[in-house]
């Protein structure tokens, strides 16, 4: 496991702090907060942002704002170059109070780009300006969700399961598979699947593996490679993508990415 290592924010007397971290595929980050509002975005790769209430898959061309104070994991899917801008309480309430994954535009993510790596001794009016304009940016982005519920404080088992899937989300390990390693019978798990997040284990799976598919294709995966990812042959996983989110995967990257950089 490893420990989120932010700049030092207690001590820190510039409202917006930057940061540049290189994660390996695998690599957890152990729930924590910040004082101050965050913001995760995906230079390449792809990571689970974990809360008490939902899990965000946050593929490149997003970004996921997190607001002060609130409990967040991370689980790394694939080689991740991830960029942090981290904004003080004042500056974090005009961005919102709620969290969200947000499209990255191409002004937005050169801005980010630009902030993380100016030095110390770069011009003060500069970087105020530059932060200014991220700061608006960031209020206008649009959000693009990647979320699935998650339990935020019932049984610790049905916590348990959901993480598992999270780090697993193959068809090759069954519902019983899955209650078998955390020690709980199928029965009761079914039962608090529908009371804790109203939906049953095959549903709420589904969800998880659509937010999964559509991160890796954004980050580049053919089709075939993300059907097996996913145990599912690439007929049975071409028709389940298209009938949820209304077009073909071998189209959907395509489209999104078009639009991305059709967007200032």
């Amino acid at each position: 496991m490893a420990v989120a290592t932010p700049p030092d924010l207690a001590s820190a007397q510039h409202p917006i702090q930057p940061l540049a971290r290189t994660y390996p595929r695998g690599l957890v980050i152990e729930p924590h907060l910040h004082d101050w509002g965050q913001l995760l975005y995906a230079e390449s790769g792809v990571m689970w942002v974990d809360t008490p209430r939902a899990a965000l898959l946050v593929p490149p061309h997003r970004a996921v704002w997190i607001p002060p104070q609130l409990h967040h994991g991370i689980r790394v899917v694939s080689d991740l170059e991830m960029r942090n801008i981290y904004l003080r309480e004042e500056l974090a309430i005009r961005i919102g109070s709620e969290l969200s994954v947000v499209e990255v535009s191409p002004l937005l993510r050169e801005l980010i780009r630009r902030r993380v790596s100016l030095g110390p001794e770069t011009d003060e009016s500069y970087r105020d300006a530059l932060e200014g304009l991220l700061v608006i940016e960031l209020r206008r982005a649009r959000s693009a969700s990647l979320q699935v519920p998650m339990p935020a404080n019932g049984d610790r088992r049905l916590r348990s399961l959901c993480e598992n899937v999270l780090r697993t989300p193959s068809l090759d390990l069954s519902f019983e598979q899955h209650a078998q390693a955390i020690g709980a019978s199928t029965r009761t798990l079914a039962r608090l699947f529908n009371v804790e997040l109203g939906l049953g284990f095959t549903e709420w799976r589904r969800q998880v593996q659509l937010a999964y598919a559509s991160a890796r294709l954004l980050d580049g995966a053919a089709v075939s490679a993300v059907a097996d990812e996913l145990g599912f042959n690439l007929g049975s996983f071409s028709e389940m993508f298209r009938r949820s989110v209304g077009v073909a995967p071998s189209v959907y990257a395509t489209h999104h990415l078009q639009r991305s950089s059709q967007t200032v």
